[in-house]
């Protein structure tokens, strides 16, 4: 049986990294996975570190939500702003069905966060120009695939100058595995449609 102090002092080593890790997502930007490694060093120097140490997304997630409360009193309007936005957004791309992923869908949103949209079609090029006609010029990038597959087209755009938005671009077959994929956002889940985000915001 495992004595219960080792057990308590890697929750505690978790938590540590997790809070390090919220801290630098909200003040520094980085990506969690980039925040998770700087954090992890922070704690334990350059040596290795076992996998159950590591704090996963969910408990990132309560530590990055714990300090925007405490540290950042315009958090609750960006949410307000970045679901406001994505409204627009979503009803805009409505033939590309749109979802709503990350920050905004999940309510938790550093300064430094873009609203993230995935869209699910099978042509992509119909969407670039729907968003050039509309006067939205945009960068592409590329971003993980959700199922860890090969990378997503990703077009990066500045809504009202300061708003960054990321549209990942998926195949329409990727669609059904998307909804199957649970997760820790609104309604326990990773993504939402536009009807589950009007439902949110009407709460």
């Amino acid at each position: 049986m495992m004595d219960p102090t080792l057990s308590d002092a890697r929750s505690d080593k978790r938590a540590e990294i997790a809070a390090i890790a919220a801290a630098l997502i909200a003040d520094g930007g980085l990506d969690y996975q980039s925040a998770k490694r700087k954090a992890a060093r922070q704690v334990f120097g350059d040596g290795p570190i076992a996998a159950r140490i590591m704090p996963d997304n969910d408990e990132i997630d309560r530590s990055l939500l714990e300090h925007l409360q405490l540290f950042d009193p315009d958090h609750d309007e960006r949410v307000i702003r970045y679901r406001e936005a994505a409204l627009h957004w979503m009803t805009e791309l409505q033939a590309f069905r749109p979802y709503l992923t990350g920050a905004a869908w999940k309510g938790i949103v550093a300064a430094h966060a873009p609203l993230h949209l995935q869209v699910f079609t099978d042509d992509a090029k119909e969407l670039e120009m729907h968003l050039l006609d509309a006067g939205i010029p945009f960068d592409v990038a590329e971003i993980a695939h959700f199922g860890g597959r090969d990378d997503v087209p990703a077009l990066t755009f500045y809504w009202q100058r300061d708003l960054p938005v990321l549209i990942s671009v998926y195949r329409y077959d990727d669609l059904r595995g998307a909804l199957k994929r649970p997760g820790s956002g609104s309604g326990g889940t990773e993504r939402g449609s536009l009807d589950a985000l009007k439902r949110v915001v009407a709460a």
